[in-house]
């Protein structure tokens, strides 16, 4: 029985630090931008010049 109380206690431990991670990238803005990573796929790099050289 004390082995069930020690993994549930450590569970919910691990859940609340993922949850207060979580909640400070969004309190951070990190899910702000919607517009780019779209966009970022439709304007990629410019492909690479091929060599000359065969």
């Amino acid at each position: 029985m004390g082995v069930i109380i020690l993994l549930l206690i450590a569970s919910i431990s691990v859940a609340a630090v993922f949850l207060f991670g979580f909640i400070w990238s969004v309190k951070k803005g990190q899910y702000e931008d919607e517009f780019s990573p779209p966009m970022r796929i439709l304007f990629d790099d410019k492909p690479a010049k091929k060599s000359s050289q065969q």
